[in-house]
């Protein structure tokens, strides 16, 4: 399944920041940043344009019955809207989002045991899961949303306090990344038959802008 979960201007908002990263990247700030969890400057910047365009490519798992047969255009939350996919009636699509699920999911992994960190992320992931679990919300029409710069904000906090050492920008990443998928959408699985959305996505839409910056604000902020 394709399709853009924001706003034309919010997409472009996210594309335009991104070039502007790029241009850190080549001052040095970014770059000091991501070496420090063992990404060079082309590879930060192939993740995080992947992460983009795989924003709006979703693996469905699974369908549900519900009982709506129509939704809006879009849902305007925390002053971003999210545009909903049409077409889908009389059923929830469950998906994985590949931009906001799978690509982080699998770069955290790799840090895990490219730097043989288990514990602490563990620590992290249980404190970001618990938090991001009761701050997210169940949006009709939308799905599980949450505010943008909570998870990274959260996720360089809990590796400050967890890790002293020149490890904490990979503590914050994979905690930010995976507690956030954990907490906000895993965790609310059972809402979703409420929610009459078309499309529930893990990693998408109302989480994936939250999880997008953590790779980007944690591991500055770290």
């Amino acid at each position: 399944m394709f399709f853009n979960p924001f706003a034309i201007l919010l997409f472009l908002l996210l594309f335009l920041g991104l070039i502007f990263l790029f241009a850190l990247v080549h001052v040095g700030l970014m770059t000091i940043a991501f070496e420090k969890i063992g990404f060079g400057p082309g590879q930060v910047f192939f993740f995080l344009l992947a992460s983009l365009i795989g924003s709006g490519m979703n693996i469905p798992v699974k369908r549900i019955r519900h009982q709506a047969d129509s939704f809006p255009d879009q849902v305007t939350l925390w002053g971003i809207k999210y545009r909903i996919p049409t077409g889908i009636s009389h059923q929830t699509v469950i998906a994985v989002n590949v931009g906001g699920a799978l690509i982080p999911m699998a770069v955290s992994i790799y840090l895990m045991f490219k730097w043989q960190l288990f514990f602490q992320p563990l620590l992290g992931i249980l404190a970001v899961s618990a938090i991001t679990y009761h701050l997210a919300r169940p949006i009709p029409g939308l799905g599980i949303a949450l505010p943008l710069f909570i998870p990274p904000l959260l996720a360089a906090l809990v590796s400050l306090l967890i890790s002293t050492t020149d490890l904490s920008p990979v503590i914050a990443y994979i905690s930010g990344t995976i507690g956030t998928l954990v907490g906000a959408d895993i965790l609310h699985y059972k809402d979703i038959g409420q929610l009459n959305t078309p499309v529930a996505s893990i990693g998408g839409a109302g989480t994936f802008d939250g999880i997008f910056l953590t790779g980007i604000i944690a591991v500055l902020l770290a």
